[in-house]
């Protein structure tokens, strides 16, 4: 296993971290992701911790708090040697203060997840999502107490926009508060809207980019193609594209294809080791239901693609960016380092 910087910060990370979202199987949302209980779970830690995969991910609405207590369970005795994060934010029941990010939900989530995890300490501790309603200065400063506890140790944030992380950032350098190290976000081969904002700001402002659904829910697992259906017992089956134009994508999926049978290596890894090749990427947050899956995963962090591979895969993805990027683009980019050029020909765009 690789490791990576993470963010800015002074620690490094496994290039692969295990998301346990799959964990617990707790209503209908997270039965339908994964039912993954106590004992298969321990296999998969396993194998994890053999490869040098000690980064564990996971949030307190996964599973309704489930995931957490599985993991916890199975990491205690291990504790010191694994990076672990969690999340809050996102909402847990029809209790009104029981979403987003207030300083008394931070803090109390905090307990509540440490007390799940059997643990004294978050390594990484994530906004899930952005609380418009809160202040941001409220979020931080309840983030400036935990670390000063010691209950956690860094934190960042996950699917914010880009301005949304510009003014948290503006007001933790204004006021001397923590700063976010990472943002968990989405980002694959089948959706690089990320490239847009999100990834020049990380670049600019060293905050790291882990993330979350690197293969678009199993898009680019090799379960389809344009010749391919998905299996019935799958996701994929109930039209789960998230807003992927579904050509595009088995464009996409024919030249993974082509890459894979001149390679040896699979369609996921081949999609694994293209976004470990962007800029910013701390890490990929990978999930598995079998050892067999999570080992062929972990391969992808050794591949080099050769720049043909590299060039043909940007051609099939590149999408038409929305004003103003794609005028800024095509006018200016010698003039902005951290312009990310994800449309080289407008025209084929």
């Amino acid at each position: 296993m690789i490791y990576r910087r993470l963010g800015n910060s002074g620690i490094k990370i496994p290039a692969m971290t295990f998301g346990t979202a799959t964990f617990g199987g707790v209503g209908e949302f997270f039965k339908a992701w994964g039912n993954i209980q106590l004992q298969e779970a321990k296999e998969l830690i396993a194998v994890c911790l053999e490869n040098g995969a000690n980064a564990f991910d996971t949030a307190d609405c996964y599973s309704n708090g489930k995931a957490e207590e599985i993991l916890g369970e199975l990491i205690k005795e291990r504790r010191k040697e694994i990076f672990l994060s969690t999340k809050t934010g996102m909402i847990l029941n029809d209790d009104k203060n029981n979403s987003g990010t207030s300083f008394s939900r931070i803090m109390q989530s905090c307990e509540n997840s440490l007390k799940r995890l059997q643990t004294d300490y978050i390594d990484l501790y994530y906004f899930h999502s952005f609380d418009a309603l809160t202040p941001i200065e409220e979020m931080l400063r309840a983030i400036e107490i935990l670390i000063q506890q010691g209950k956690i140790r860094y934190f960042g944030v996950s699917n914010y926009s880009a301005w949304h992380l510009m003014k948290m950032l503006s007001i933790c350098k204004k006021y001397n508060l923590p700063k976010p190290v990472v943002h968990q976000a989405y980002y694959s081969l089948a959706a690089r809207e990320l490239e847009w904002e999100l990834l020049p700001l990380g670049i600019d402002q060293k905050v790291g980019t882990l993330v979350w659904s690197p293969l678009s829910g199993s898009m680019l697992s090799g379960k389809i193609s344009r010749h391919k259906a998905p299996p019935s017992d799958s996701r994929l089956s109930t039209n789960y594209t998230w807003g992927i134009d579904r050509e595009k994508l088995f464009d996409i999926i024919d030249v993974c294809e082509e890459i894979a049978k001149e390679t040896g290596y699979s369609i996921a890894q081949i999609a694994l080791a293209w976004l470990l090749t962007r800029p910013s990427i701390s890490g990929l947050i990978i999930g598995a239901r079998t050892k067999e899956q999570l080992i062929e995963n972990f391969k992808a962090t050794q591949i080099l693609l050769s720049c043909e591979h590299l060039e043909k895969l940007e051609k099939v993805s590149r999408v038409r960016p929305i004003y103003p990027y794609w005028h800024q683009q095509m006018t200016v980019p010698h003039r902005d380092p951290h312009c990310i050029d994800i449309t080289t020909n407008l025209t084929n765009a």
